[in-house]
């Protein structure tokens, strides 16, 4: 699974390297070293705007916050949504939550990298500890995560057009781990490369098999994995020093 992750890059650095031409206008995050469910992380994704009738024409490539944890349209409560930041690659397209989501609301999850957790023995007290890494591609490039987003109407919201009334939220695809994540955890975010980032957004593309075959280990497969403290492990705690590989 992912369940924490890393990104610092602001929406100046994101844009270029996304080809988005827009930047948010009004609301800001700022740089996370420990996002965590719940949270509001920049996505990327292509869209209409709403109430268009001719989307075809007039889909616009968007950087904007979305709330990690995705909830169903037909959910009845938001909170549903913190068990469902990660949909597993092997059955994406078909599960009820995500499938359609999958369709037709892709969009990638800029990151630093992830963090992950592995099962090791105190030296000081030989008490078994989950033992936390950060895992990164080793060039220190972006991670383009693929994620599905989707649309959750506020039943308590009276107005359709009142902007409280909408919540948009995300959920990041895993698969198998390979290579420096698969010695920590079984599973990872998957990624993709900026080769497949056109096809991948594009709402119009809705093949299952080929939106499939667009999804790539992170930075194929070339990432590296440090022990970090275990003061990741609470969410409160958020700054670079999360990143500082313990001594051995």
């Amino acid at each position: 699974m992912c369940g924490r992750y890393v990104a610092t890059r602001s929406p100046q650095d994101l844009a270029p390297l996304f080809r988005v031409t827009e930047l948010p206008a009004e609301e800001v995050l700022a740089p996370s070293w420990n996002v965590a469910p719940t949270d509001e992380v920049w996505a990327v994704l292509e869209r209409a705007p709403r109430g268009d009738r001719n989307p075809s024409t007039t889909v616009k490539r968007e950087l904007r916050p979305l709330r990690w944890g995705l909830v169903p349209s037909w959910a009845k409560d938001m909170k549903v949504g913190a068990r469902m930041i990660n949909a597993r690659v092997e059955t994406v397209h078909e599960k009820p939550a995500y499938r359609r989501a999958f369709a037709k609301r892709r969009c990638l999850l800029p990151a630093d990298g992830f963090y992950e957790w592995q099962q090791a023995e105190d030296p000081g007290t030989g008490r078994i500890r989950k033992q936390p890494y950060f895992i990164h591609p080793e060039d220190g490039q972006v991670m383009a995560l693929a994620g599905l987003y989707e649309y959750w109407r506020d039943p308590a919201v009276r107005q359709d057009d009142d902007p409280a009334a909408w919540l948009m939220t995300c959920t990041i695809i895993t698969t198998e781990a390979t290579d420096a994540a698969g010695r920590v955890h079984p599973r990872m975010p998957l990624a993709l490369t900026p080769d497949h980032y056109d096809a991948w957004l594009d709402p119009g593309h809705q093949d299952p098999g080929e939106l499939r075959n667009l999804l790539d280990r992170p930075a194929g497969g070339h990432l590296d994995a440090r022990p970090v403290s275990t003061a990741v492990n609470n969410v409160r705690n958020n700054g670079p020093q999360l990143l500082a590989e313990l001594a051995s």
